[in-house]
């Protein structure tokens, strides 16, 4: 037995001075050498596949959180190291929008003079419209002399064998030719996370691949310096890659999902043509569209920015990118949210047609991108990523059947959106009850409340006259995480998207593994606004999204 470990359950309530020590970083918990030497310690213990977090003190860690969580919205603190954080920032992309807008990326090459171009490009996509229209701008504009290599095998839903792949034929094109000028990243959500991360291998190769990767799977080190100008087109309204500095993965080794998070990777610029969206099927809208509305979602429920673990940072150049709601983010959440209630199920129905909600739902994609870029993500996604990556043979009509190896082509898929959304209610559910007693409470009530309403508005105005009426603010007042998750459920019903995890092949025995495969994801867990998020709280809202 290690000794170093406390032999008892310490039921003090922290004081002052350990309130001081503590620092709650990008790990799991980072606790001060005060804390540790005292009362606490967590092991992280890795083996092959699977991360395991032993707390031989849970109840106490949950004190410690409570009574930071106290001080960080009351403001009663007057020490630097727990500090709340006054301030909050906006860092985006530039964004150019509207129809035929991919007309003039080769303008953009001139300007930049761009005579080595690396365009990766969605093997769909490659087939269609877009493709040639980002083709022929380059062949009429780009100058003189250009070079244009392409890179077309993107994995749907990457992991980390297919960003290897990318990395290595980017890093041996640049050590036999000379570095890229630009790159142009044409497709979803997956393409253009491919290449930001192929960008950022091959202008800074690290030691190990997992350097740059979030903690605990990776390092999480910073990226040096300035990456090579990205133009991002994408071609679903679903991620907001385009507006991001996130680039999204699955772990195999793990079994979990993971990513690379920096500023420097957001795109140089993001150009959101709503011609691109034409080609989409109903299913790719309707998943990319329902992982829009959970961007805005939990991005505007997330603990407050004043209210974040790790305080206020010593640089500004240290503050995390997702920073918990704030009043900048608010504005492009709650934009989204509001178009994606009322347009999501229209261009469901008719991607090629409905011109206004193709418009909408791609502009919605950004603004929401804009949104949980610097406020961040909660549980919701969190859990999502063990949900994609431990599937078996589920799939969905719409996205490829063919992937890059036989054993993944056995696995199955599910879209992102889908693993989102099937566990937002259960997660809803769990954030917008909390106890009278927390000091977020009045605040995440609101929020919940306020989400709950801009649905159900949304939901009469589709339906029109049913002899239904809107719930009153009062009865989603007395349980805002019910009355939410009840909103979504009736939006789901109505997309035909499946309820519950249990559609999906999972079952009780599963439960386990799933709320292990979350725990890695501590970057967007310690945004939920209810604290902790323990395992067993990950269990418990993997038993309720069963059936959701």
């Amino acid at each position: 037995m290690n000794k170093n470990l406390p032999q008892k359950l310490d039921t003090r309530e922290p004081t002052t001075n350990q309130l001081i020590g503590a620092s709650f970083s990008t790990t799991y918990v980072a606790v001060s050498s005060v804390l540790s030497s005292a009362t606490t310690s967590i092991i992280i213990e890795e083996s092959n596949a699977t991360t395991r977090i032993v707390n031989d003190n849970i109840m106490w860690c949950r004190r410690l959180s409570l009574a930071f969580r106290r001080v960080a919205v009351t403001g009663r603190c007057n020490f630097s190291s727990l500090e709340s954080d006054p301030i909050c920032e906006l860092a985006s992309s530039t964004l150019r929008y509207g129809p035929s807008s991919t007309s003039e990326v080769g303008h953009d090459l001139a300007y930049m003079n761009a005579k080595r171009i690396l365009l990766f490009v969605d093997p769909h996509i490659a087939k269609l419209d877009p493709f040639d229209t980002v083709l022929s701008s380059i062949e009429q504009h780009a100058p003189d002399g250009h070079v244009l290599d392409i890179y077309d095998e993107i994995r749907v839903e990457p992991n980390n064998d297919s960003f290897k792949h990318a990395i290595k034929f980017m890093a041996e094109k640049t050590n036999n030719h000379g570095s890229y000028d630009v790159i142009i990243a044409l497709g979803g959500g997956s393409t253009i996370d491919t290449a930001k991360a192929a960008n950022l291998y091959t202008c800074y190769p690290p030691e190990d691949f997992y350097d740059y990767v979030n903690p605990p799977l990776g390092k999480g080190l910073p990226v040096p310096g300035p990456i090579t100008p990205l133009i991002a087109i994408p071609t679903t309204s679903g991620t907001g890659s385009e507006t991001t500095g996130v680039a999204i993965f699955d772990d195999v080794p793990t079994k979990s999902k993971t990513g690379i998070a920096h500023r420097r990777l957001k795109p140089t610029l993001g150009v959101v043509d709503p011609n691109n969206m034409k080609s989409m099927p109903s299913s790719v809208a309707k998943y990319s569209g329902i992982d829009v509305l959970c961007h805005a979602l939990e991005s505007y429920t997330a603990i407050p920015f004043t209210a974040r673990p790790s305080g206020r940072p010593a640089s500004p150049i240290l503050r995390p990118a997702y920073q918990g709601s704030n009043p900048i983010s608010d504005i492009w959440s709650l934009h989204a949210l509001k178009e994606c209630s009322q347009y999501l199920p229209c261009i469901v129905s008719d991607p090629d047609g409905d011109v206004e909600a193709r418009a909408k739902m791609c502009l919605a994609a950004s603004t929401a991108g804009m949104g949980f870029g610097n406020a961040g993500v909660h549980l919701c996604h969190g859990m999502s990523y063990a949900v994609a990556s431990q599937v078996k043979k589920f799939w969905v009509d719409g996205y490829p059947k063919k992937l890059n190896t036989d054993e993944e082509n056995d696995h199955g898929l599910v879209p992102h959106g889908l693993s989102v959304v099937i566990n937002a209610p259960s997660v809803f559910r769990f954030t917008g009850n909390l106890d009278k007693s927390d000091p977020l409470q009045k605040y995440t009530s609101d929020r919940h409340v306020e989400c709950a309403m801009i649905l159900a508005n949304a939901r009469m105005q589709r339906r029109g006259n049913t002899g239904q009426e809107v719930p009153s603010h009062r009865a989603v007042a007395d349980r805002p995480g019910d009355a939410l998750a009840n909103e979504l459920l009736e939006l789901m019903r109505e997309l035909d998207i499946p309820i519950g995890i249990r559609s999906l092949g999972y079952s009780e025995a599963d439960v386990e593994e799933l709320a292990l495969g979350t725990l890695p994801q501590h970057r967007v867990t310690k945004l939920s606004p209810r604290q902790p998020v323990d395992l067993e709280e990950l269990t418990n809202l993997f038993k309720d999204a069963l059936d959701s």
